[in-house]
């Protein structure tokens, strides 16, 4: 039992309160380049979401009977970067034979899933927050939810500010980083429910 609430709250948490795009800014790139539609957000939520669970199925072997075993610590971030850049081009393989309209509008964002730092931060952050594999499963996956969920939200919002008619000034990237901030911003108010579900 008090397994199963320690991934409640690493998922919860993951998703809602330390949400990787909203609270902690990364993946801001695909975030804000692939919410114009929302098929393309859920496509690129859902390739994010399996990356990032095959990088820490990868990763924190590699890192736990690899590394530290031999001392190369040192070479974590360099050895992570190649696991997930070939898992990359194992989703762009299988996208580009299965599913070729998706991987089309996804253009050149699939690819920049290889430098996204959520997926290289939840694999260094599992690390150093002490995870063992089982959390960071879960917490690869609420990390993916949550991405997935920024994405999805924020693709909600452009399609809205499409038919908007913004000041001059604000038309564009400065409306869109708004709105972003916004979004955002109302992400805070999970922090005290999580803390209060699981308290």
């Amino acid at each position: 039992m008090d397994t199963l609430r320690s991934f409640a709250v690493i998922l919860m948490t993951s998703v809602l309160v330390n949400n990787y795009v909203l609270s902690r800014f990364l993946g801001i790139c695909p975030f804000l380049g692939v919410s114009k539609k929302l098929n393309q957000a859920t496509g690129m939520g859902a390739a994010v979401i399996f990356v990032m669970l095959m990088a820490t199925a990868a990763t924190w072997p590699i890192q736990q009977f690899l590394l530290v075993p031999f001392g190369l610590e040192y070479m974590r971030t360099i050895v992570f970067i190649l696991v997930i850049a070939a898992l990359v081009q194992l989703v762009e393989i299988i996208l580009k034979r299965y599913i070729p309209a998706l991987h089309a509008s996804l253009g050149i964002y699939l690819p920049l899933i290889t430098t996204n730092c959520a997926v290289l931060g939840v694999t260094l952050n599992n690390i150093n927050d002490g995870y063992n594999f089982a959390e960071s499963m879960v917490n690869s996956l609420g990390v993916g939810l949550g991405f997935l969920l920024a994405m999805v939200l924020f693709a909600g919002v452009r399609s809205r500010l499409e038919e908007a008619n913004p000041p001059k000034s604000f038309e564009g990237l400065p409306i869109t980083l708004v709105s972003a901030s916004i979004v955002a911003l109302s992400f805070f108010g999970f922090a005290g429910l999580v803390d209060g579900l699981f308290a």
